[in-house]
This record gives C-alpha cells, structure tokens and sequence, in this order.
C-alpha cells in the first residue's frame, strides 16, 4: 500500500527560481511565445524573457507597449505654426531679404574701412587677446565688395569673398523655389567639400595671426 506523497517527497524549486501554477492548460506556469506572452512572437512586445511595459534584458529599451504620448506644444508655439500656416509662400523668403539688407545697410552705413586708429575692436576675442578670430575683417570685406573692390575685400577676409557667391546662389534658388516654385540648378554640397572648407578656414584662422611674412599681410 502506497501513501499519497507528501510535501517531503514533491520536488522543490531550485533556488531563486518563483514556481507558478499551471495556467490554461500550460505545465510549469510557462507562457508559449507568440503574440502578447513576451515572447519574441510576431506582434509580442520583446525578445523572451521581457515583461512588457517593464524592464526588459539588459541593453534592451525599457518602453511602454503604448509607447510615448506627444507632448502638447505651448501657446507660443501653436502661435507660431498658426503664423506659418496662415502666411503666403513668399513671406519666408521675404523675411529672410530683409535680414540681409539689413545686415548690408549696417555695413554700407557704418564704413568699417574708416574706424578711429584707436578705436576698440568690437571683437572680443581680439580686443581681448589681441588676434584675428575666424571672422575678423567679414564686414569691411562686404563693405569692399559692396563697392566693387574685389582685391582690398579678399585682403580682408578671402574665404568670405571665395565662398560668397555660392551664398548667393544658394539663397536666390531656396527663395526663388519658396515664393515664385522657381526650379533652378541644384547645387549640391557632399559633406567632405563642407569638412574640405572647415579645415581650410580653420587653416586660415591660424595663418593669419602668425608674426611671420607673408602671414602678416593677411592680419587684419
């Protein structure tokens, strides 16, 4: 005659390992992959082993099944996409215009070429220390190309009067395209002609504070 077995003789759990009870008809508390088990099933929320809405595997995100809500934008910015919404196509391209004339206007009425010999520099890093920063001679180089003078503008500033032209025709084409749908010739730019310019003027910059000819011709 047997006895039933009793709480000695039923094997126990392995330790650190939770023992569930069986859940539809699934030995062991095991949950099938597949969708809505945390299985890496088609349309579940993780690879196995991740609980959904917590924290998965290491190195796995930890985002909510309903994912993230949008933030709601402020009154200022519904102001603002309400404007841009409401506005005519040319009025972008037209506030841009106006941004450079004026920056053309304070150039032309300022005469940067005519300043005081003992007039502060408005540039901090040369009244300060003394050397040319990067755009150090940019306003008396527009100011020349303003009136014609291409040679005293690239004395100036040279990368400013050699990458001036591309300026322009990038913002005639964005504008011309945003207000008139004109189609002109893209211009295009890879990134290693961007780092290739960078790297140039960043030569530049160090060049022309140098105490040494012909680098001293470049110091403004």
């Amino acid at each position: 005659m047997t006895s039933a077995p009793g709480p000695v003789d039923q094997p126990q759990p392995a330790p650190g390992v939770v023992h569930t009870a069986p859940a539809d008809g699934v030995l062991g508390g095991a949950a099938p992959d597949g969708p809505g088990f945390g299985g890496a099933g088609i349309g579940g929320f993780g690879p196995a082993g991740a609980v959904p809405g917590g924290s998965g595997p290491e190195g796995w995100p930890t985002t909510p099944p309903g994912g993230y809500a949008a933030p709601e934008p402020d009154r200022l910015t519904r102001f603002v996409l309400r404007l841009y919404e409401r506005s005519p196509r040319w009025a972008v391209p037209l506030a841009a215009v106006g941004c450079v004339a004026v920056g053309m206007s304070y150039a032309l009425l300022s005469n940067p070429t005519h300043a005081d010999p003992d007039a502060a520099p408005s540039c901090l890093l040369k009244l300060t220390t003394g050397l040319d920063c990067p755009g150090c001679g940019g306003t008396r180089a527009l100011w020349y190309v303003l009136h014609g003078d291409l040679p005293a503008a690239a004395r100036h500033h040279f990368l400013f009067v050699f990458a001036l032209p591309f300026l322009a025709y990038l913002f005639v084409a964005w504008a011309g395209s945003q207000a008139f749908g004109w189609r002109l010739p893209e211009l295009r730019i890879s990134s290693k002609v961007i780092g290739g310019f960078l790297a140039a003027w960043l030569a530049f910059s160090v060049l022309r504070n140098l105490p040494w000819a012909p680098f001293t011709s470049l110091y403004v």
